[in-house]
């Protein structure tokens, strides 16, 4: 079926790019709190040098983030206490959809909320005084850079291996996006 509507958007001009692993819901699970996110931008520079850059900017083309969705299924989301980096042993979550959006790499799964009550105390305390602070940033391997020569890096190719939430600010791209997809509850609020 997606196949089918991949085709017909293609056949009218329009480009889609999409995959996802569905979970059966669980009215009520504990341990699943539902989350979406932008987790980069392609064609576009980065606003600052993400780590393992040596301090150059990227851009991840929008062919390399294509080829690439795959990989992202199944791939963790971890967080950094103080919310300015990447931790890959802090893993809080999981990434079950991935899709381009014009140049929006949309992901979305489920935190670990039973296990990091900390995650839905942040977001949820988040709602009341800064909606929209926290961002998402990329984790990749088998990257290939165009020009390493180059001032700005174009990566042609990687695969990812993961994502961290942060705070916006400490993104390397400054317009990704990260929130729940549920209502707090209760137990979340700060």
């Amino acid at each position: 079926m997606r196949e089918m509507e991949a085709r017909l958007c293609k056949s009218r001009g329009l480009a889609v790019a999409g995959m996802a692993v569905e979970f059966p819901e669980v009215n009520g699970h504990p341990n699943r709190l539902p989350f979406e996110g932008c987790l980069t931008l392609v064609d576009v520079p980065s606003d600052r040098a993400p780590s393992g850059a040596r301090g150059h900017r990227v851009v991840l083309t929008h062919a390399a983030a294509e080829a690439a969705l795959p990989s992202l299924l199944g791939m963790a989301v971890d967080y950094k206490a103080g919310w300015d980096g990447h931790d890959a042993r802090q893993k809080c979550g999981i990434i079950t959809s991935a899709n381009l959006d014009g140049q929006r790499l949309m992901v979305s799964g489920f935190l670990f909320a039973r296990d990091f009550p900390e995650l839905e105390r942040r977001m949820c305390g988040l709602k009341a005084s800064a909606d929209g602070e926290m961002g998402m940033s990329y984790e990749l391997a088998d990257a290939h850079v165009a020009d390493m020569k180059a001032q700005v890096w174009t990566l042609t190719r990687a695969t990812f291996t993961g994502a961290a939430i942060l705070l916006r600010e400490k993104a390397a791209y400054r317009n990704t996006s990260f929130k729940l997809r549920r209502r707090c509850s209760g137990r979340g609020a700060a």
